[in-house]
């Protein structure tokens, strides 16, 4: 009697790093439940390293970015699209995957489609408040649709939408305080608050904090990532305060020790804030530099009681302080309405999909 081939999955997203680590979360899961995983992403992208370090078999394809205002590439990144698309095509009749589960990204276009080409089912999961782009060019080809906010759902296709949260690095909850407090020098005396302003940090943010440094650093040790190019030597052996560029193997630690945060409204960033319970102040990207998607998601968690909200442009000394001050002293309220949250098995709700759909 001929062997069962094992369900295979083929994981896609990517541009950024938001767009791989819910599906690197689900890998443990998938493993467990007997999943042959296969990730599918562009040439070079960010997403290629990430899962290659992790053994999974990459396949790189074609990949054009849609853009919404005048460039150059408009002209040629059509026809990159349009070569990802045979390349997945390929790729779908090769590997015979049972499932395809997409995090988005411009990439995952070209994969959903010939998925849908080929009958394979496919799950999307759109991270923000509002489907970007790729996601509602992908919509039609899609058999289920998760997402993060209860917002979210009346942008989606009737029938498909399913409110499932983030799926979460199961790591992120097995850090050690007593490491994490090594890791910054600090010690047990004062509640530490960490400030988190993205990967290439975040002017506005680093301005208003080390402008209110002195008064902050009464109540609290700061772990501040402050992002790529931005330390300031002239704080380096400020007592209390530790910056960092970025953190990778440490953050598990750091999360463990730190009683509040500050932090940018991506949507992978506030589920895991969410999912951590921290006390939180959000500071979303301003219009002006995004589609908005931040402002509404830091909406969402405010209207939900889960954040406090500032908006870049009101981002101040004082603004700042007074957030700070604000959600500290109401810290206990915060918890309790993440508590409440629905969103308590991300990871088990869409692993319920996939092994249905996967059938």
């Amino acid at each position: 009697m001929a062997r069962k081939r094992k369900k295979r999955i083929i994981l896609t997203g990517g541009g950024t790093a938001g767009h791989v680590t819910p599906n690197i979360a689900l890998m443990p899961e998938l493993k467990k439940k007997g999943f042959d995983i296969r990730y599918i992403g562009s040439y070079n992208g960010i997403e290629k390293e990430m899962i290659e370090t992790l053994g999974v078999p990459y396949y790189g394809i074609s990949s054009g970015k849609l853009r919404r205002y005048f460039d150059l590439k408009n002209f040629t990144d059509p026809f990159r699209i349009i070569k990802g698309y045979f390349e997945a095509r390929l790729l779908m009749s090769k590997l015979k995957p049972s499932v395809v589960f997409s995090k988005g990204g411009f990439v995952t276009v070209p994969v959903v489609l010939a998925a849908k080409h080929k009958k394979i089912p496919v799950i999307i999961h759109e991270s923000d408040m509002t489907p970007g782009l790729a996601d509602k060019l992908a919509l039609p080809s899609a058999s289920k649709v998760c997402c993060n906010f209860p917002e979210t759902l009346k942008y989606l296709p009737d029938g498909k939408a399913v409110l499932t949260g983030s799926p979460i690095r199961q790591e992120l909850f097995s850090g050690d305080k007593a490491k994490g407090l090594e890791f910054c020098g600090f010690n047990e005396e004062k509640p530490v608050l960490l400030i988190m302003g993205g990967s290439l940090g975040s002017v506005a943010i680093n301005n208003a904090v080390r402008g209110s440094l002195d008064k902050l650093l009464e109540t609290f040790q700061i772990a501040h990532l402050c992002g790529k190019g931005n330390l300031d030597e002239s704080l380096t052996d400020k007592e209390g305060y530790a910056q960092f560029e970025f953190v990778s193997d440490e953050l598990t630690d750091l999360f463990a020790c730190t009683d509040m945060m500050i932090s940018r409204a991506g949507a992978n960033a506030i589920c895991e804030i969410l999912a951590l319970r921290k006390p939180n102040v959000l500071i979303p990207l301003s219009a002006a530099a995004s589609r908005g998607d931040q402002i509404l998601n830091a909406g969402s968690f405010e209207k939900q009681g889960y954040s406090y909200v500032i908006q870049e442009e009101d981002v101040t000394d004082k603004t700042l302080l007074d957030a700070v001050d604000e959600v500290f002293t109401n810290k206990d309220k915060y918890i309790e309405a993440m508590n409440k949250s629905d969103l308590a098995d991300p990871i088990g709700t869409i692993m319920g999909l996939i092994t249905k759909l996967a059938k």
